[in-house]
């Protein structure tokens, strides 16, 4: 398979992470019940997938595509990949705070790819965070006119932080 196939995939996987956040909020903010009721049985072990296979995709598209990451996506990597970690070991073992642990990081990362994705569309945002070398502007690939590796660790992040929020991550 070549590359666009694997940008294909994740774009629509992130797509469909993000459509299922929001209607995951939207079903809290409306008092759908029933939907967060099921939504709550799957919570963590789901925001669990999504941040490890975040975590996997920025891998690939670095070490296998060689698409060389800028300074906000090593910034996105540093809060993505323990959280993904934490979510994991979260499945089998609850700690005190565990629920604020998660929602910060996420809170964090997510800031920074929405940063990162405003700057991919307006460069002049740059606030000197970035190397000339390797502008954070740069994009790398872009599908459906908006989604790029910015989009997908943002959609990531909050579809983790609703995820987490209404799942019983806390011990009892």
């Amino acid at each position: 398979m070549n590359n666009e196939v694997f940008e294909l995939f994740f774009s629509l996987l992130s797509l469909g992470t993000l459509g299922f956040g929001l209607l995951t909020l939207g079903a809290r903010l409306t008092g759908a019940q029933g939907f967060v009721l099921e939504a709550k049985k799957i919570a963590l072990p789901l925001a669990a997938l999504i941040t490890t296979t975040a975590m996997f995709g920025s891998l690939y598209f670095s070490e296998v595509v060689n698409y060389k990451p800028c300074r906000l996506c090593w910034y996105q990597r540093a809060a993505m990949y323990p959280l993904a970690i934490t979510l994991i070991i979260l499945n089998f073992k609850r700690f005190k705070h565990s629920k604020l642990v998660v929602v910060l990081l996420a809170t964090i990362g997510g800031s920074i790819s929405t940063y990162h994705w405003f700057l991919e569309r307006f460069p002049d945002l740059d606030a000197g965070v970035c190397d000339a070398k390797l502008p954070c502007e740069f994009i790398w690939f872009e599908n459906f006119g908006f989604v790029t590796l910015s989009f997908m660790a943002f959609t990531a992040f909050f579809t983790t932080i609703v995820l987490t929020t209404i799942g019983n991550t806390e011990e009892k």
